[in-house]
């Protein structure tokens, strides 16, 4: 299972709608718990939205909550959203269950 980081800003006005569909997205994986889902979202003091996914097959973008959250994500934002693979590299109980190599 690979790892995605998801950067944007979110306009001032929408910081609390982003953070209000984030929290309900939340509330769908606590129901469905999709085993193959990981999910960490971070906001940041200057409206900055930072996600850790990782996923496979659709666990999280078939959340109707979370097509909620991504219909008018572009409309919210501030930045253009970016968007990169990344490794874990360390882990100290932030991510449960994950095993970093050594």
């Amino acid at each position: 299972m690979g790892y995605n980081l998801i950067r944007y800003g979110v306009k001032d006005e929408s910081i609390a709608e982003n953070r209000m569909l984030v929290a309900k997205v939340f509330e769908a994986l606590a129901e469905t718990r999709p085993q193959s889902v990981r999910y960490l979202v971070l906001e940041l003091e200057n409206g900055e939205f930072i996600h850790l996914v990782s996923q496979d097959g659709d666990g999280l973008t078939g959340l109707d909550a979370f097509k909620a959250f991504s219909a008018d994500h572009a409309a919210r934002r501030s930045t253009p959203l970016a968007r990169s693979p990344v490794k874990i590299v360390g882990n100290y109980r932030m991510l449960a269950g994950e095993v970093v190599p050594a």
